[in-house]
């Protein structure tokens, strides 16, 4: 009975021991997880995706950006507006750039501009900026293969840059009498840009003398391009001007005048003829072939030439265009290509052909000249 009762309470003398030792030890887990969570930072390392240089219209994807100060920069939006006088820093991200700005900085450059690859971006910098250097300034990646190298349209990005100046609310022109053309297919824009976005700008016609109503559908107004008429008509063709009022000055500023001009030219490959002076010619004699062109009076054409004897004598070919009303404000492009063949040769008979292009395809047409038999002595044949 004594050895029963003994061997049962060292059982559960046991049981109580593993029970203990099973808590103890759990309880030194927790505490461990506690300490190791508590004290050791565990941070989380995310696959590294490379930034692909796209010139979105948002600011998240743009290669451009303005040195502020040293280390500062801000990445550019849509525009931007800055005081002229200070040197103005550009950059644009990417081992091969290329860079597009206003065309009045080709011209009147004076030295002002400079543009710099570096190994991992370009910068262009413009030192004493006048209200005349407002405009777009654009960036884009160059691809290259070998020697073709191609402008990647993915990667472009643009700024619209003011320089704000009281003194000259209009961005300034050295055309003092622009003329516009209005074409029914397409819209037409009056160019009075401004210094300052916020700056009341309106259009105005000469004769008759009249404020033009801008309803924002019809006509509209942008401060980076100017007005804008979406459907030109005859009856808006005119000499017009545009009127700037400042939010300092009392008295409003007068922009460049234009000539608004309606022209009626389908859109197309060249309307192309062509004439000789004369398609019966003989040896000695000089001619001249006339290849001709009507067009849209901002369509460029060229020329090009197959002839008789090409190669193997000189000719000269002299092109020129001009511009001619045809009533009623109607305006049409006259360009002509004429060649002048001095002293003629045998080798000179034969067909001369013409060929003339646009953007929009090109046109080929034909003449040929012969030997005037007239002049020619007669055959004599002796009979025995």
């Amino acid at each position: 009975m004594k050895l029963w009762l003994f061997f049962t309470l060292a059982l559960l003398w046991l049981e109580v021991q593993n029970g203990v030792c099973q808590q103890v030890k759990h309880k030194k887990e927790a505490g461990e997880n506690r300490i190791r969570q508590g004290r050791k930072r565990v941070k989380v390392r995310y696959p590294k995706v490379k930034e692909k240089e796209t010139g979105s219209k948002g600011q998240q994807g743009s290669l451009l950006t303005q040195v502020l100060d040293k280390g500062h920069f801000l990445r550019l939006g849509e525009s931007l507006s800055l005081n002229p006088g200070k040197t103005m820093e550009l950059r644009c991200k990417g081992t091969n750039i290329g860079w597009a700005y206003p065309s009045y900085l080709d011209t009147f450059n004076e030295n002002r501009l400079s543009i710099k690859q570096h190994e991992r971006y370009s910068q262009l910098i413009l030192s004493s900026p006048s209200a005349a250097d407002t405009g777009e300034y654009s960036c884009w990646v160059v691809l290259c293969d070998g020697q073709e190298c191609t402008k990647d349209g993915e990667s472009t990005s643009a700024t619209y840059i003011y320089f704000t100046d009281k003194d000259e609310l209009f961005v300034p022109s050295a055309i003092h009498f622009e003329i516009i053309y209005l074409r029914p297919d397409k819209p037409a824009t009056v160019p009075c840009r401004v210094t300052n976005p916020k700056i009341k700008v309106s259009l105005h016609r000469e004769v008759p003398a009249e404020e033009i109503a801008v309803n924002g559908t019809q006509i509209s107004y942008n401060p980076m391009k100017g007005f804008i008429i979406q459907n030109p008509s005859p009856e808006q063709k005119g000499a017009y001007y545009c009127k700037a009022n400042s939010t300092t000055k009392t008295t409003p500023q007068i922009s460049t005048k234009y000539q608004l001009l309606y022209v009626e030219v389908p859109s197309g490959p060249p309307f192309v003829t062509i004439e000789a002076s004369s398609n019966i010619v003989s040896g000695g004699d000089i001619f001249n072939v006339t290849c001709t062109v009507l067009g849209d009076p901002e369509m460029n054409v060229s020329f090009s030439w197959r002839f008789p004897g090409q190669g193997q004598r000189p000719v000269s070919i002299h092109e020129s265009w001009r511009l001619i009303n045809r009533g009623v404000g109607h305006t049409t492009r006259i360009s002509q290509s004429v060649m002048i063949v001095d002293d003629v040769e045998t080798i000179d008979y034969g067909k001369y052909i013409c060929t003339t292009k646009n953007k929009h395809g090109e046109t080929l047409v034909a003449t040929t000249t012969v030997r005037d038999i007239r002049l020619l002595r007669p055959c004599r044949q002796t009979l025995s």
